[in-house]
C-alpha cells in the first residue's frame, strides 16, 4: 500500500479551511467532515457509495471530492 500523497484543496469549491474547525484541516464546506477522511477511505478500498452511507453525505459529493483529490495530489518530498 502506497503512502497517500497530500492533496492541494485550495481550489476545490467543496472544501474550506476554517481556523478552529478540525484544527484548521480542510473540511467539506459547511460541515466538520475532513476531506482527507473521505480520500483516505477511498484509497483504502471503500467504495463511493459506502463512504456516502458511512458519513451520511450525497454520493455525488463524495465522487467530486475523490475526483478532485486524484487530480490535485502533491507528492511528499523524499
Amino acid at each position: 500500500m502506497a503512502t497517500p500523497d497530500k492533496v492541494d484543496w485550495s481550489e476545490c469549491p467543496l472544501v474550506e479551511t476554517t481556523p478552529g474547525v478540525q484544527s484548521g484541516a480542510p473540511v467539506l464546506r459547511g460541515t466538520r467532515m475532513p476531506a482527507n477522511a473521505i480520500v483516505d477511505n477511498f484509497d483504502y478500498g471503500v467504495s463511493v457509495s459506502e463512504i456516502a452511507e458511512q458519513f451520511e453525505l450525497p454520493p455525488d459529493c463524495i465522487e467530486a471530492i475523490v475526483t478532485y483529490a486524484q487530480s490535485h495530489r502533491v507528492a511528499h518530498p523524499v
